[in-house]
């Protein structure tokens, strides 16, 4: 009971002989048995923890930060994974990244906090008794100070979120973030080599230093002789040179049975990091001198993109620089699962995570084991390979010419 005192001399007398469940003297306890039957003398007498002297330890410890860690967790539950974000034009990466994880830490630190831990302490004062003043210990309860939101500050001031394939500040659209088991998901992607796909707007009789239509202005050309059919054309030529790329790449016999349901499944694609490859490209519209293409691609850069239409332009006998880079999808996520800048939120991002879990899943597993089942075959064909030149070795060219026939 708080704010109980009794006698120094009561307190000794009980620590020695009413120690609840015992009859072993004070003396032959050690410390931690002591305390713990101080502790149990305590409960049976109202509460109040006795013994001689002034004790420092509390009855009930508990961690200060232990109830808002465990809050902590249970808010965090749902930041364990993937998600996207659609990331405007003239904004770097990772400053839309940054923007982000100071939202959600924001929005955590706002969650209601738990009220601050009390512990007991057992002070001495003093009373007036039969013989005068005498010294006695009163329970009291205390604040942990070391809990307290004004003294540990923030609950969270950080969060680990990793960035996917980057874009530039020009560009813009889908931008794949990883929080938590997340960024390993994220170096899951990179080795997966998925593609992505861009909308790109170009436009024709104007060349630059950069590419782009922001750039130093280089050269201005006409245009009237293009038509749709010749840039088809050199879609088609650009789409047949990059298609021999990727299957060189991709170390495949286009003879087997396995490069069919590899092409049937589009997972022909290279196991390492390659020069920018582009699988698949279209013209979506043509009204000269603008034009917009769709590009899918591995490995590539924005940059790349805005040079592919400069060379488009000259190979039609015209110059042409880029207006827009837009990314519309990256492996597993399009512009639909994006996050606008509104939305960028605890419950949206949750949300975000949950939709796309089973889809990463599935997908990095099929495309991983692809790799990995591409990865031993190449390793049988070495050890063949291998065997052979060893058993070949000490045999003269006539034996085996001889072998041959």
């Amino acid at each position: 009971m708080l704010g109980t005192a009794r006698p120094l001399y009561l307190a000794r007398d009980l620590s020695s002989r009413d120690l609840p469940g015992t009859g072993a003297s004070r003396s032959a306890c050690s410390r931690g048995e002591r305390f713990h039957r101080r502790t149990q003398l305590a409960e049976a007498h109202g509460g109040a923890h006795w013994g001689s002297g002034v004790v420092d330890e509390p009855v009930r410890w508990r961690f200060p930060s232990a109830i808002a860690m465990a809050a902590g967790r249970a808010a965090r539950t749902g930041l364990n994974g993937l998600f996207a974000v659609y990331k405007p034009p003239g904004v770097a990466s990772i400053r839309v990244r940054d923007t982000v994880e100071t939202l959600l830490l924001k929005e955590l630190n706002s969650l209601e906090q738990p009220a601050v831990q009390q512990q007991v302490r057992f002070l001495p004062t003093t009373v007036e008794g039969n013989a005068g003043k005498e010294l006695t210990l009163t329970v009291t309860r205390l604040p942990v100070l070391a809990a307290h939101p004004l003294v540990r500050g923030p609950e969270f001031t950080h969060l680990k979120i990793g960035a996917g394939h980057r874009l530039d500040t020009k560009s813009s659209g889908v931008f794949v973030l990883g929080v938590g088991h997340g960024n390993k998901l994220l170096t899951d992607m990179y080795n997966a080599h998925l593609t992505r796909a861009y909308t790109v707007r170009g436009l024709f009789g104007k060349a630059t230093d950069d590419f782009s239509d922001t750039g130093r202005l280089i050269e201005k050309t006409t245009f009237d002789h293009i038509t749709g059919d010749k840039l088809e054309r050199i879609l088609a030529v650009i789409q047949g040179t990059n298609h021999k790329a990727l299957l060189m790449y991709s170390n495949i016999d286009l003879k087997t049975q396995e490069a069919y349901e590899l092409a049937v499944e589009g997972l022909i694609r290279p196991m390492e990091k390659t020069p920018p490859l582009i699988t698949a490209i279209r013209c979506l519209q043509f009204a000269p001198p603008e034009f917009q293409l769709e590009i899918q691609c591995l490995h590539e850069t924005q940059q790349y993109l805005r040079k592919i239409v400069h060379e488009i332009g000259l190979e039609l006998k015209s110059t042409a620089v880029c207006t827009q880079v837009r990314r519309i999808r990256d492996g597993f996520f399009t512009l639909d699962s994006a996050l606008l800048r509104t939305h960028w939120n605890l419950q949206n991002i949750r949300n975000s995570i949950k939709d796309s879990k089973i889809k990463v899943k599935v997908g990095l597993q099929r495309s991983l084991s692809h790799q990995a089942r591409s990865g031993k075959r190449h390793t049988d064909m070495d050890q063949v390979a291998e065997s052979e030149l060893h058993s070949t070795e000490g045999t003269s060219a006539s034996d085996l010419t001889h072998k041959m026939r």
